[in-house]
């Protein structure tokens, strides 16, 4: 049997270990279903191993100057970054993400790295001028035991980027990588513990039933970071509130809207379209704009245009180049997206390409769906109420701002949202009546490092990727200085 990685530990106190049971689970190549590799099937002894170990590290790890730490972390991006090419092959085959786009995901967590090495010099208290004759103060000091949970559909960029905040405040960080995804997060565990002091930071791998609930449920971690579905976010504040006061960020789903007016170019508007649905991550991104609303004026000239340009999207082997799309994550996504076109065919949508799994020998084993567009499709029906988490795009049509505006703001969530016109006056005054936490003006699906990125509504609370995530991860502490 034919792995890609021969990596099959976790990392726990400076440790590469297997589980406290020595079992492991399989990965599973998304495109043909083949065992992969494997992972341990951690335990709660282990959740609580790596706990401790963090706990025994934090304090001296805290206790280093701004500029040690911050080196220890250039230190860290610089490995990951020598293992680049071998990470990218383990999580294409792992993810079933394809290749081209991959390659930024090792390069976007060493910038993280570096982005927050730079900021630690920030992490500053205040003078209070409360009383003339005393002195007030504040310091800001780590949690001191953290953890990241992350997605499948960046396994590595999450577990590293979305943990340098924590870092460079000065905790001592627990990822738990997904289950679905786990390979990435071996190589990543020889990496840190050749990187960083012992025990500063740890992985443990397993299944969310297990190793994510320890964690939740854990007194001794207070700051717990998530990316996932609304429900599981909802789930880890209830189990974590069970057993202490915590802080929980959650950077949850999307159905998230772009909207096109009337002065806007169809063809421009239908790559925007494509870009902000995120093929070739098999749509598998939670700030998709994955709702295109389009002006009654220009709908039938972008539609035509997003339908040819999704029919031509070439599925196929994620490691070639030449792929456009590869098969979503799991066997659970698979069927999860297969419900919607079910549920679409009740609503009345209309569908317009795709709509069901590839024809031909290539497809026969694997988690394949079609890339697809639906049309008329309308609040009250599941395709605009639910995110995907898929290939479908959905479009629907307005006439004027208020009920475009009523449209984008008519689900659950509140991610993120695009608006797409030559009017800065249009483009103002949507971009600020959209309940999302992230517009795009003429733009769509880009991150920037240091640009504040979260949810409103159900879509999440906190934000990440600028200086008040590093700041998150840190308490306050008055001092109050009694002079008189």
């Amino acid at each position: 049997m034919a792995y890609v990685t021969n990596s099959d530990r976790m990392l726990i106190g400076g440790e590469l270990v297997h589980s406290s049971n020595g079992e492991f689970d399989p990965s599973i190549n998304p495109a043909n279903e083949a065992v992969i590799g494997r992972s341990p099937r951690g335990t709660t002894e282990d959740v609580a191993r790596a706990v401790a170990s963090a706990q025994a590290a934090w304090p001296a790890w805290a206790a280093t100057t701004p500029g040690e730490r911050g080196a220890r972390m250039r230190a860290f991006g610089q490995a990951l970054k020598a293992r680049a090419e071998e990470i990218l092959h383990v999580e294409v085959a792992d993810t079933g993400n394809t290749i081209t786009p991959m390659r930024g995901d090792v390069g976007m967590a060493v910038e993280s790295l570096d982005y927050y090495a730079g900021l630690i010099h920030e992490l500053k208290g205040e003078t209070i001028p409360a009383t003339p004759d005393n002195l007030h103060i504040t310091l800001r000091e780590p949690y001191g035991v953290v953890a990241r949970i992350a997605p499948f559909n960046h396994p590595l960029m999450f577990a590293v980027a979305r943990t340098a905040a924590a870092l460079a405040a000065g905790n001592a960080v627990i990822v738990k990588p997904p289950e679905t995804s786990p390979l990435s997060a071996m190589v990543l565990a020889e990496i840190a513990r050749e990187a960083l002091p012992q025990g500063v930071f740890n992985i443990v791998t397993g299944t969310g039933a297990t190793v994510g609930d320890a964690i939740v449920r854990h007194p001794d971690i207070k700051r717990i970071a998530f990316i996932g579905s609304p429900g599981t976010g909802r789930a880890i504040q209830r189990a974590a509130a069970d057993v202490a006061v915590k802080h929980v960020t959650l950077e949850l789903g999307g159905k998230n809207p772009l909207i096109a007016f009337p002065d806007t170019d169809p063809d421009v508007i239908a790559a925007a379209a494509m870009r902000g649905m995120n093929f070739t991550w098999q749509g598998q991104s939670c700030g998709s704009t994955s709702r295109l609303l389009l002006h009654e004026d220009i709908h039938d000239a972008v539609l035509d245009r997003v339908v040819e340009r999704v029919s031509k999207l070439r599925l196929g082997d994620p490691a070639d180049p030449a792929t456009d799309m590869g098969p979503v994550n799991s066997r659970v996504q698979l069927e999860k997206v297969l419900a919607f076109f079910e549920a679409a065919k009740v609503d009345g949508a209309r569908l317009m390409t795709g709509g069901g799994r590839p024809d031909g020998a290539p497809f026969r084993r694997g988690f394949w769906v079609e890339p697809t567009v639906y049309a008329d499709v309308r609040p009250g029906m599941r395709l605009w109420q639910e995110e995907v988490f898929g290939p479908i795009l959905s479009v629907g049509r307005w006439k004027t701002v208020d009920e475009a505006v009523e449209l984008a703001n008519s689900t659950e969530y509140g991610l993120t949202g695009a608006v797409w016109t030559n009017d800065i006056r249009n483009a103002l005054n949507v971009a600020r009546r959209v309940r999302s936490g992230h517009i795009w003006i003429n733009g769509c699906s880009s991150h920037f490092l240091g640009v504040p990125f979260g949810g409103m509504k159900n879509s999440g609370v906190g934000r990440e990727e600028g200086i008040e995530e590093m700041v998150s991860y840190t308490e306050a502490k008055t001092i109050n200085i009694m002079l008189n």
